[in-house]
């Protein structure tokens, strides 16, 4: 299978002629749902996945046109804060570098209310930055419904965002010990995104079954959306649900 990905790669990318084959912007929910051992878990968890070998092969595929990658934080409607700037990620320096700046991250006061509209038109200006790029992918994680700012539905049809694709990792945050309440949640938080939030012929959902699965559904993501072909199934026991093709896992999350 990893021989296949890597075939597919290179076939895709022997027609590539840009310095950059994507500009990937991802942004990290930080409202006043999320508490400071979340936000850890969730920084920690994006560390992690960027430093996760598979990750850093799909990154680092082809550095003669790299992945250009940029980190932020979002809130409320005036509540955004960088990580980290775009860098073109060529040596797998470069991608510890951001990990360790994700990592050594400290909270700070922010707007408590959930502006997902906000979130994407932050990503969207700061993606138009990089306009060269063969893909421009925007990647938000939330654990809630936007309840603030201008609704991301009326957004994500903004002309500004042009090509930009919009993907999703949504949080369940029920009880760790009642399996069934985080499949309600999530299935309820899944639709949403992708009703509202995620846009694009390829774009996607994923799935983080509490903050402590996040480094794990990060990877698969970053796996998603770096990788030139996306190849292979769904992880077990997770609903994903691609815009324009979608999978059929209603009878999972009634489980």
């Amino acid at each position: 299978m990893r021989a296949l990905v890597v075939i597919l790669l290179l076939f895709c990318a022997g027609s590539a002629t840009a310095a950059c084959r994507l500009a990937l912007a991802l942004g990290l929910d930080v409202s006043g749902s999320v508490d400071e051992a979340e936000y850890r878990l969730q920084t920690d968890g994006l560390a992690g996945a960027l430093l996760r070998r598979e990750v850093q092969e799909a990154f680092l595929a082809f550095p003669e046109s790299p992945i250009y990658l940029l980190i932020y934080e979002w809130a409320g409607p005036n509540s955004r804060r960088l990580l980290s700037d775009w860098q073109a990620i060529q040596t797998p320096e470069d991608l510890l570098s951001i990990a360790e700046r994700v990592k050594n991250a400290q909270r700070r006061a922010a707007d408590p209310t959930t502006a997902l509209g906000e979130a994407i038109m932050f990503g969207a200006a700061a993606l138009n930055q990089q306009g060269g790029c063969l893909r421009r992918t925007l990647d938000l994680s939330g654990d809630g419904e936007s309840n603030s700012g201008p609704r991301p539905r009326d957004v994500k049809t903004d002309a500004r965002l042009g090509d930009i694709t919009i993907n999703g990792l949504v949080i369940a945050t029920g009880p760790p010990k009642n399996i069934n309440m985080p499949r309600a949640e999530v299935g309820e938080l899944w639709a949403y995104y992708e009703n509202e939030v995620i846009r694009g012929p390829q774009a996607f959902v994923e799935v983080a079954l509490g903050f402590h699965d996040f480094e794990e559904a990060m990877a698969r993501k970053l796996l998603k959306e770096t990788q030139t072909l996306v190849i292979g199934g769904r992880s077990p026991g997770l609903p994903v649900r691609v815009a324009g093709g979608r999978r059929d896992v209603a009878g999972e999350l009634s489980r």
